[in-house]
Order: C-alpha cells, then sequence, then structure tokens
C-alpha cells in the first residue's frame, strides 16, 4: 500500500502562493498573453506555468521570479526578505545591545602625554 506524501507546507503559505498564483495569472490576461507566449518567454513548460498560476509550492522561486520579470513585476523580489524591513530580526539584535559602553582603563606607564 502506498502512502500519501503530506504536504508540510504551512497553511499561511499555501495561501499566499494562492494568492501570487492568481496575481501572476490576471498580470497575463490584463497584458492579453497567451500561456504558451508566457511559458516559451519564461523558457519554462505550459505545465509548469499552469502550477505556478495556481500558486504551486512545488515549483522552484526562479520559475516564479522568471515569471515575474517577464511580466514586468520584478522590482518587488529584491524586497522579499529586506534586512531593514525584518522588524524582528532587527528587535532581537538591539536586544543584545550592551547596556553601557565600558572604556578600557589606561595603563600605569607613561601615555603621549609624557606621564602626566
Amino acid at each position: 500500500m502506498i502512502t500519501p506524501i503530506k504536504n508540510t507546507t504551512p497553511l499561511p503559505v499555501l495561501r499566499l502562493l494562492g494568492k501570487l498564483g492568481s496575481d501572476i495569472r490576471d498580470a497575463r490576461l490584463r497584458r492579453r498573453i497567451r500561456t504558451v507566449t508566457l511559458a516559451e518567454r519564461a523558457l519554462i513548460s505550459r505545465t509548469t506555468l499552469h502550477r505556478i498560476e495556481r500558486g504551486d509550492p512545488g515549483v522552484s522561486i526562479g520559475n516564479y521570479s522568471t515569471v515575474l520579470f517577464v511580466l514586468g513585476l520584478h522590482d518587488g523580489i529584491a524586497e522579499l526578505a529586506d534586512r531593514s524591513r525584518d522588524v524582528l530580526g532587527l528587535d532581537l539584535l538591539e536586544e543584545r545591545l550592551p547596556q553601557r559602553v565600558r572604556v578600557p582603563r589606561r595603563s600605569a606607564g607613561p601615555g603621549p602625554t609624557g606621564g602626566r
């Protein structure tokens, strides 16, 4: 008996990918581009394009990105995990900052002022 493979993708991620796929489909339709044309321009199969438009989590991010590039919607990709928008990461980093800064004590030997 074959056991079905359990999908380990979290439900919120599936919803986001579904919205992304739907938005990609809408953008293609607004531009009046046929699936076969977009697939050719993105150098992917029509099957892969259909999977992207359904928000399939098994399709590589590279294929999603290429389709967005062909549609002229690729500008936001670099912003997805931009460190300046990582509020939680910045908060955690701030928590690890020292409470006060200690200046090292000067040694007892003569310094640049001649030992004064």
